[in-house]
């Protein structure tokens, strides 16, 4: 589901079942969304699915510390702030814990005013680092059509726009179908060059014997078939942007001629002897991983390192969460209205399909499947059925097949204790067995 606006998304993890209970309830009082996880495992598990505003983690547990928690979210979630509460007060965890990114730090047992002064604290500061980015974000989404509201793409967004202010160059990476060009666009038209021309290059659709010709132009006579001088690329990028796409494509010998362009501004067109200065502002796009293409001798290292100024990281969409439900019915719009038909809408089943498919095309993949369902789909609801057969059934999971049974059986009869506020007998309902057998698991499981 998307997160609803206005309502802070908590994640409260502690191995304490009446814990999670208790802080469940009294959080949700104040109108927070509250989401439990009885472990850190679980915790990260919810963190990849679910936009968490702030984590609020015991200091020890099984397996895994909170502390580990606070520093995973600190190296890898800008965006969400953190706070531990312990009933193991010391100087020395309070140490640990701020040292490593935690907001707040909290001893048991501490009063309801205590922990709600403690999480509005938290998130007074959250709301603050945000609002200038959200507003910068806004701004590209509405002018540029870039979709989304994950914390993904909230990256790329304040990337934009760093590299809208600058002249440097610009490296756009991610897999095919992530919507590089519309980022470079984004790029161009954010920029003081705006008004002058963008010129998208497909450096691998053009044969590398007409690629110099194409980007740096050619004089009249400089091989056979030039009967006219013609200006290059660059030259029709003058004052604006060239957004060189697969550009891991081009031959090392281009690779020489790009690196004389970035590092002195001039291109040399074909059967010409002068150089010429050139103004336009360089962009280049891959889907491959240069470093590792330098590494294997395919790509000049001189060359990476002058285009890898400022890096762009588009993400698949996989790893968009709810983008997915925003783009589809984005599209779903888009085609019903150019079909003149009545809006598409899709079921619970449908939705859920969609949202976890691997996408490995990506967003052109996810606009191809919803243009196929508006002209195909009869009705005026998409539902599961009439999805492709592999969107269907290819719900992709981490499985985790390095461990013990009995632990992942345990882990997963504490997720739905905790999805049920700690209510063991509708626990019990939901997995199949009596209260006894119940009980049994959770001895057993905690003494292992």
């Amino acid at each position: 589901m998307t997160k609803p606006q206005g309502r802070p998304h908590l994640l409260v993890v502690d191995d304490s079942l009446e814990t999670l209970e208790v802080l469940q309830r009294n959080l949700s009082s104040k109108g927070y969304v509250v989401h439990t996880a009885p472990s850190v495992e679980a915790a990260l598990e919810a963190l990849e699915t679910e936009s968490i505003d702030l984590v609020i983690t015991d200091y020890r547990m099984p397996r895994v510390s909170g502390v580990e928690l606070v520093r995973h979210v600190r190296e890898n979630l800008k965006d969400t702030e953190v706070m531990m509460i312990t009933g193991y007060a010391s100087i020395g965890g309070a140490v640990e814990a701020v040292k490593y990114g935690a907001e707040d730090y909290l001893a048991k047992p501490f009063t309801d005013d205590e922990l709600f002064s403690a999480v509005e604290r938290a998130l007074d500061k959250l709301h603050k680092r945000r609002t200038t980015s959200v507003l910068a974000a806004k701004v590209t989404v509405e002018s540029y059509g870039i979709l989304g509201e994950s914390k993904a793409m909230q990256g790329v967004f304040k990337a934009i726009g760093k590299a809208s202010g600058t002249a440097a160059t610009v490296l756009i990476t991610g897999e095919s179908g992530t919507g590089k060009e519309l980022v470079a666009r984004a790029v161009h038209y954010g920029s003081v060059r705006a008004s002058a021309p963008f010129v998208p290059v497909n450096c691998g659709g053009i044969p590398e014997s007409l690629l110099e010709s194409e980007l740096f132009g050619h004089v009249k006579g400089a091989f056979t078939g030039a009967v006219d001088t013609r200006a290059g690329f660059f030259q029709t990028a003058e004052g604006g942007t060239i957004f060189l796409d697969e550009i891991s494509e081009t031959s090392l010998a281009m690779q020489v001629k790009l690196l004389r362009v970035l590092q002195d501004k001039e291109v040399c067109m074909v059967g010409d002897t002068r150089s010429r200065k050139v103004d336009v502002h360089i962009v280049a796009a891959t889907n491959k991983d240069l470093n590792d293409l330098v590494a294997k001798d395919l790509f000049r290292q001189d060359l990476f390192f002058r285009l890898n100024v400022i890096t762009i990281a588009v993400p698949p969409l996989r790893m968009r969460n709810n983008d997915v439900l925003i783009l589809a019915r984005h599209f779903a719009a888009k085609y019903t209205l150019e079909a003149g038909r009545p809006p598409l809408s899709f079921s619970d089943d449908a939705l859920n399909a969609l949202r976890h498919y691997d996408w490995p095309g990506n967003v052109r993949e996810l606009e191809n499947v919803i243009q196929r369902l508006v002209v195909m789909t009869d009705g005026e609801m998409v539902d599961a059925p009439d999805l492709p057969s592999l969107m269907r059934f290819s719900v992709s999971r981490h499985m985790g097949l390095h461990r013990k049974l009995a632990e992942v059986e345990g882990e997963y009869i504490r997720n739905v204790l905790a999805s049920v506020g700690g209510n063991k007998t509708r626990a019990a309902e939901i997995l199949g067995i009596d209260r006894k057998t119940l009980r049994e698991k959770l001895k057993e499981n905690k003494t292992s």
